[in-house]
């Protein structure tokens, strides 16, 4: 049964789901409606990239811990972008994370899920042009969706955002959804908040 979280709520991913070793993060949008003025030009679809960031003791310490299009598979093989999705178009998820929780190497404590809008600034783009934001958590053993995080605020001028957090705690790992918005341009300025 999956669990329709709220902006910071937290949830445990092992306790209710014994023997839990890989979920599937799956992220998705949809692009608003602009209304196309006469002989204005056709707006760029926005393509959103989503991207894991993998920290030890809470910081981002290697360029090579960020798992994105460009980086589709993280150097110990436990976390894997499944491809970028230029546009957004069509149901379900638009992007997949997979991570496989049973072999991140012990240094790592948290997974950061972010999603930046690909040259937002210069296409003059933001979050506020995208509804039904969501980022959920799906047992990969069975395809059961375990939680669900719906983003519903008003992200206006925000270019990116920080989804939600995979953690270790206690031995146990635990989800918590985020939602926060940022004017961060692109992926690089992103990861500089974690070093």
């Amino acid at each position: 049964m999956s669990v329709s979280l709220q902006k910071g709520q937290k949830v445990s991913l092992s306790k209710e789901n014994a023997g839990l070793n890989r979920i599937v993060v799956g992220l998705g949008w949809d692009e608003v409606q602009q209304k196309v003025r006469f002989f204005a030009p056709k707006p760029q679809a926005i393509d959103c990239d989503a991207s894991a960031l993998l920290l030890k003791n809470g910081k981002l310490v290697d360029n090579k811990d960020v798992v994105f299009f460009g980086n589709l598979r993280h150097k110990s093989g436990t976390v894997q972008h499944m491809g970028d999705n230029l546009t957004g178009a069509g149901e379900g998820d638009d992007e997949q994370i997979v991570i496989d929780l049973a072999s991140v190497p012990a240094e790592y404590d948290k997974i950061v899920i972010v999603v930046n809008i690909y040259q937002a600034v210069q296409r003059r783009q933001h979050f506020g042009l995208i509804q039904n934001a969501f980022i959920r958590l799906v047992d990969a053993r069975n395809n059961t969706e375990m939680c669900k995080y719906n983003l519903t605020e008003n992200y206006s001028g925000m270019t990116a955002m920080i989804f939600g957090e995979v953690y270790r705690h206690n031995g146990e790992w635990k989800f918590n959804a985020i939602g926060q918005g940022t004017n961060d341009p692109g992926l690089g300025e992103l990861t500089r908040r974690y070093i």
